[in-house]
Order: C-alpha cells, then structure tokens, then sequence
C-alpha cells in the first residue's frame, strides 16, 4: 500500500501543476487515478471542486486575450518592425500609471478592512465581491508594476483574516493587523497574529479553479516558507504526458503492480490451504447457507447449511458462533471507520468551499454502521 501512497502523491503533484496551469481535464485524469491508488481527502475534494465548477476556467484561451491586453497597454519602444529580444522583455513587463497607482495605494494602507476597500461591519459576500475584483486586478501575472506582488500578498492575506470569523473578531478586537510599513520593506509590514493559513496563490485557486491564464506561477507565504517564483513554457499536452511516463519509470509500474500479485497469490494459497467456513454472514444459496440462525450471545443473524445442526454442537457450536460474531464486529467497524471517513470528506469539502449544503449533507448522514456498533456495546457492557 505504501507504494501506491507513493504513485498516488505523485499523481496529486501532477494534478495540482495541472490545476496552476489551467488544465483541468488532466487535472481530473490524474485526480482520478490517484484516487483509484490511495484514496485521500484532498483528491476527493479537488475532484468534487472541478466537478462543480466546471472546466472552462484557467483554459488555454484566455492565454492570448491576456497577452493582447498587456501588449495593448504597453508603454515601450516603437512596434513596428523587429524588436531587440531584450526589448521584448522589458515590453512583457511593462503596466500602466493605473495599476502603479494601485499597488501605491494598497501600500499606504494601515488596517485590513482599508485592503479590500469595505467598511467593518461588511458580510461575507461583501468579502468576496471585494477580494475577486482586487485579486484579478493585482495577480502579478497580469500586474507587473513594481510591488504588485507584495500587494497581492496583502490582499490575500487580508481576506484569509477577515472570512474567518474567529481571526476577525480578534483582529477587530485587539486592533489592526498590519502596521505601516518602512522603507525596508517596502510599506509591507504583517504583525505576526494576524497571518493567513493559506497562501495567496491558493486562495486565488480556490475562488477562479486554477491558477491565472498565463505561462508563470508563483507562490507566496508570511513568513513560514520562503517566497519562490516557477516558470512554465509552453509545452502541448502529449509533452506533459511523455514528461509524467518518463518520470515513472519500470520501477514504479512495478510497485503498482505488486499489490496485484501478491492479493493473487494469497487468494490462492487461501484458497488451497483454508477450508471455507461453515456459515456466511449473509444468504449465499450458491454453496448451501440458506438456514437463518442467531447466535446466543449478541443475537447476531447468519446463514448456514441444513446439515449444521448435527456436525455443530456444544463447545464446536460456540466457537463457530463466536468466530460468527467476531466477523461481523469486523464488518462493523470497517463499514463505521468508511462512513466516518465520508461524512469528514464532506465536512473538509465543506469547510474549504464554505459550500452550505456539504455541511447540510455531513450533518444529516445517517452513521448505520456505528449505530449498530454501539448498541452492540451497549448490550456486551449491559450483559
């Protein structure tokens, strides 16, 4: 199992470089088959995210609309004939007197709340209305001026805070979260109570489905990691899959495929060396269980054949009852720790989305498994 965990984390890298990217289809394949090999909550939850929101954001297409608006606004050199590759560089990074102004003002502001431009008492929604129309307005792969950035930073950071509702009555509590800043740092200046759990990058994520439509993405934190940039090129899709195969290897497809092998070979060997038990948990008229009897102690139900009563009887009668039972306490605590296990999925789905109605969902999922469990408990503590 440990090396599919392994194959699986492999295929959530590759996914979430998907998701950055804008591709969503290879991002679900990849989620898919990580869940197939591991299950875990995060690829439930990103799998769940792109399913409802569609694959249509981060796309490919909006790549070129993007780069025909920066070239729009580009204040460089003359356009017309060949251009030094130098000059095109600097024409890539070029931005307006407007997106300047922007980043100065976000620079020389003192609270949270004066970030994102809304007053204290501003509901959620207010919140995120705020906080996607700055967020489009500053990611530095469409704002290039100097400090979009750390103005970016501030205003995810500022968001994180105020949605959450213990952090933003502290903060409105205890006074403001940041303080003007210093030349040093560039009027930038976090106080260290009032940091985000996420970063930037993938709260932008979480509100557009992917990563902004052009070819870099970048990474922030406050303080805990350092501050990385990633570039990407260009590359089709068949160059990601030859890239992904190549990094595999033999090896890897082997540990993929020795669960396989051995789940074989010890379906086999059991089935040679272990005689099939004289009772089924269930109605299996297949081989002969069709007789319903319960055992004496936890009243458990089981299925055997017509000839049980004569070749079980006394101490052999006990103990195929006791092995009766100890099979379906198993059943039970397996079949508990998986709704368990689903009503927490929709809880984190729930908590990361705020979707309402997971939550609704969760609360109101019937725990049968555990039901049964626990008034068998209660009978065993009880007799």
């Amino acid at each position: 199992m440990e090396g599919n965990r392994d194959e699986a984390d492999k295929c959530l890298r590759i996914a979430r470089k998907a998701l950055q990217n804008g591709e969503h289809d290879k991002a679900l394949k990849f989620l898919n088959k990580a869940e197939k090999l591991y299950p875990s909550i995060e690829a439930k939850a990103l799998i769940d995210a792109i399913t409802k929101n569609g694959s249509t954001a981060g796309g490919p297409g909006h790549r070129t609309e993007s780069e025909k608006a920066n070239q729009g606004k580009s204040t460089g050199p003359a356009q017309n004939g060949a251009m030094p590759e130098t000059e095109k560089k600097v024409e890539s990074k070029a931005y307006t007197s407007e997106q300047l102004d922007g980043v100065q003002r976000i620079k020389k502001c003192n609270d949270f709340y004066e970030i994102l431009g809304i007053v204290k008492d501003a509901s959620e929604e207010d919140l995120k209305k705020a906080y996607r129309k700055l967020a489009l307005k500053f990611h530095p792969d469409k704002n290039h001026a100097p400090g979009a950035t750390e103005a970016f930073k501030a205003i995810g950071n500022a968001y994180a805070v105020l949605s959450n509702p213990v952090k933003r009555k502290d903060y409105d509590q205890y006074g403001e979260g940041l303080s003007p800043g210093n030349s040093q740092h560039g009027g930038f200046e976090f106080h260290r109570n009032y940091e985000a759990d996420i970063t930037p990058e993938d709260l932008f994520n979480m509100f557009f489905g992917g990563g902004f439509p052009t070819g870099s993405t970048q990474t922030y934190s406050n303080g805990r990691t350092r501050f990385t940039t990633q570039h990407t090129y260009h590359r089709t899709e068949r160059d990601d899959e030859r890239t992904d195969v190549s990094h595999q290897g033999g090896f890897s497809m082997f540990l993929q495929l020795l669960p396989i092998i051995v789940l074989i070979l010890v379906s086999v060997l059991s089935q040679l060396m272990v005689s099939s038990p004289p009772y089924s948990l269930y109605y299996r008229a297949a081989v002969g269980h069709t007789l319903k009897k319960q055992s004496i102690n936890l009243k458990v139900v089981y299925f055997v054949n017509k000839d049980f009563d004569k070749e079980y009887t006394g101490v052999a009668l006990q103990k195929v009852e006791k092995s009766v039972e100890d099979d379906y306490i198993t059943n039970l605590r397996n079949n508990c720790w998986k709704e368990r296990q689903e009503r927490n999925d929709y809880f984190y789905a729930a908590k990361v989305y705020r979707d309402v109605r997971l939550r609704k969902k969760a609360e109101l999922m019937r725990m049968e498994s555990c039901e049964k469990l626990a008034r068998l408990n209660e009978l065993y503590r009880g007799g």
